[in-house]
């Protein structure tokens, strides 16, 4: 399984490129940032490590046609994979932070998104002329001054109509907080339709946005992975019957605001949710181990890797020095050894 770390994009582009040079140092396949509204821009601040790293890949997640119209979105992602030598990569969703508060969340999600990525194509492959797009048509582009391979461009999907759209055109698919329960169900979606590509499901791109929260103190990755709990897709009413039973879910969906409110007030209580669920959804909907219990998650990554992920993507918080030199240290050899056998 390749192993990514995604970054916040409210790093200077000093610190983003050390920390993504310890990425790049200890065999990380990939390093994200991710696509806010409060953050910096992510195409600039790859800049300087797009210019002194060698081979890890790049780029942001995600990033909308309603927020940045896709000519404009390929300009800026092939103008990142000039300058890293062909290693950029991006994740194209529909809607995402961004779009919201721009006041742009898109009604319609399925055919915009496919025709950005087919521009995107259409840009990378070095090609001129017109696109004639029904969402965002194109009077004229003209990017042959590309000399790179073309950067991986995936897709950001979740739900079932959303995933097996996806596989009929994407180059790879990335999804957020499943479990491996929920890949498994994802691949059951995709395979068939990637097999009508004569594409081998196995070598199929198939990455999951996944919170890291391991820490020294088990009771500090708690209180991290209660914090965020509410960016989690994992809590919301399509998802959170794979961590929870039923009436758990029901207590839990209608005390979503409480969610919310933890979040911005950057605190771990979560109002009128019991204790034993909130453990629930952080033990099985994240990654939240203590250091000495690091082969659980290891053991959890393998139980990925056999419902069908060939990827993950870790995202990283407080302390994020750490965090990715443990990944390098402990999940980068684990998984790399278990996927040679």
């Amino acid at each position: 399984m390749r192993i990514d770390v995604i970054i916040e994009s409210n790093k200077p582009a000093a610190e983003f490129t050390r920390l993504a040079q310890i990425a790049e140092d200890y065999g990380l396949g990939g390093i994200w940032v991710a696509n806010n509204a409060n953050g910096r821009d992510a195409f600039v601040n790859f800049t300087p490590f797009a210019l002194q790293s060698k081979r890890i890949k790049m780029g942001p997640i995600a990033v909308s046609p309603f927020e940045l119209h896709p000519l404009k979105m390929a300009i800026s992602l092939l103008s990142l994979n000039e300058l890293s030598a062909g290693r950029a990569q991006i994740v194209v969703g529909a809607g995402g932070g961004v779009a919201d508060a721009m006041g742009r969340l898109p009604k319609r999600m399925l055919q915009p998104v496919r025709e950005c990525i087919e521009i995107l194509n259409k840009a990378a492959a070095g090609d001129s002329g017109a696109y004639k797009g029904t969402d965002f048509p194109l009077s004229w582009m003209d990017t042959r001054w590309v000399t790179q391979p073309k950067p991986m461009i995936y897709v950001g999907a979740n739900g079932p109509k959303f995933l097996a759209d996806a596989a009929t055109y994407a180059d790879g698919i990335m999804v957020s907080d499943f479990t491996p329960g929920r890949i498994a169900w994802a691949r059951d979606i995709i395979n068939p339709i990637l097999q009508e590509r004569s594409i081998n499901p196995p070598d199929y791109p198939l990455n999951n946005f996944w919170a890291w929260h391991v820490k020294d103190d088990p009771a500090a990755a708690m209180r991290e992975a209660r914090i965020w709990l509410c960016v989690r897709g994992t809590i919301y009413p399509d998802f959170i019957r794979d961590v929870v039973n039923e009436e758990e879910a029901a207590i839990v969906t209608k005390h979503i605001s409480s969610f919310a409110k933890a979040y911005y007030q950057k605190t771990p209580r979560i109002d009128g949710v019991p204790d034993e669920i909130i453990e629930k959804i952080v033990t099985r909907g994240t990654s939240a181990s203590s250091t000495e219990n690091i082969a659980f998650e290891v053991e959890r990554f393998k139980a990925f890797e056999k419902a069908g992920q060939n990827q993950i993507a870790l995202k990283v918080y407080d302390e994020p020095d750490k965090a990715i030199r443990m990944i390098g240290e402990h999940i980068v050899p684990a998984l790399s050894a278990h996927s040679s056998r």
